[in-house]
C-alpha cells in the first residue's frame, strides 16, 4: 500500500476498531492516535451515547475537538459535550413492529442528557457501565422524539437479527444490525457521515482529506464518505467491499497500522 498524501483529519470508530469487544485498548493504538491527534483532527464517530464515548476520549487523551456519538445522529464538543447538531425522529411506530415481530426484545432510547430508558436490562456491559438505566414500559420509552432506538434480543444470532430487520418492514428510519442480536433505528437519512459532515465544517475541510477507519455495518455510509476508508481486518464482507484497504484486525492492532503509515 502506498503512502500517499496525508489526511488532513482522521475517524475512528470505536467497538472492534480502537478497542476490542472486551475494551481492551492496546498501547500501540493509543500512542498512534495520540501522535496523529497531535497533527490533525481526530474525531471518534460511534454508535456510542456521549457518556460512553467520553471515557475513550479521555484515556486517548484526545485535544479540544469533537466527536460523533449514535450512529451521527449527534454531533458533540469534546470535552464539554456540547451538542453541535442532534438529530431525532418518532420511534412509536417501530416499537409496536418490534412487540409484533420479537416479542421478547429488549429495547432501549438514550436519554437526552445522561442514561438510557430500557424495557428491560440489558446484557452488562452493553450500556456502558450501567449508570443512569431506567427500566419503563413501552408506553414510556419514547413520549418524545429520540436520536436511537436500540433493539437487543441476546437469545438471537446476528443472522436473526440481519432477518428481523427485514421482517420489521422499516419505512423513515435508517437502521444498522450490529455484531450480535442488536439493531440500532436511526432517523432516516443519519449515519455516521451526518455527523462528519458537521465536524468537518467546523475545520473548513472537505469529505477528501478525511482517513475513516471502522469495522462495522453501521460505519459503512463513513467508509464511503471519507477520502479513503479503511476496514478493520475481521469486519463482514460488506464492510470490506465499500473501504478503499483492508487492515489488520482490532487485534492485531489494525488502527494503528494505518496511522503510523502518514504520523
Amino acid at each position: 500500500m502506498t503512502k500517499g498524501p496525508r489526511p488532513g483529519a482522521v475517524a475512528l470508530d470505536i467497538d472492534g476498531t480502537l478497542m476490542d469487544h472486551d475494551e481492551n485498548l492496546s498501547p500501540a493504538v493509543v500512542d498512534a492516535v495520540r501522535r496523529a491527534a497531535a497533527q490533525v483532527p481526530v474525531i471518534l464517530a460511534t454508535g456510542r451515547s456521549w457518556q460512553s464515548t467520553k471515557p475513550v476520549a479521555d484515556v486517548l487523551d484526545l485535544p479540544d475537538g469533537f466527536v460523533v456519538c449514535s450512529n451521527g445522529a449527534r454531533t458533540l464538543r469534546y470535552p464539554g459535550g456540547e451538542v453541535v447538531d442532534e438529530r431525532t425522529f418518532d420511534p412509536r411506530t417501530v416499537i409496536a413492529s418490534v412487540r409484533e415481530h420479537a416479542p421478547n426484545a429488549r429495547m432501549a432510547v438514550e436519554e437526552h442528557d445522561f442514561g438510557y430508558r430500557v424495557t428491560a436490562h440489558f446484557p452488562d456491559g452493553d450500556l456502558g457501565d450501567g449508570s443512569g438505566i431506567r427500566v419503563v414500559t413501552d408506553e414510556e420509552l419514547a413520549p418524545e422524539p429520540v436520536t436511537r432506538l436500540i433493539i437487543r434480543d441476546p437469545d438471537q444470532s446476528e443472522a436473526e437479527f440481519v432477518e428481523l430487520a427485514e421482517r420489521l418492514g422499516l419505512h423513515g428510519v435508517s437502521y444498522f444490525v450490529g455484531w450480535t442480536a442488536w439493531l440500532d433505528i436511526a432517523p432516516e437519512g443519519v449515519d455516521k457521515s451526518t455527523g462528519l459532515k458537521v465536524a468537518l465544517a467546523q475545520y473548513d475541510l472537505a469529505p477528501a482529506d478525511l482517513l475513516a477507519i471502522g469495522d462495522g455495518r453501521n460505519d459503512i455510509e463513513m467508509l464511503v464518505y471519507a477520502g479513503h476508508g479503511v476496514a478493520m481486518g475481521a469486519a463482514p464482507d460488506e464492510v470490506k467491499a465499500a473501504a478503499d484497504e483492508v487492515t489488520k484486525s482490532v487485534q492485531d492492532d489494525g488502527v494503528a497500522a494505518v496511522l503510523n503509515r502518514w504520523f
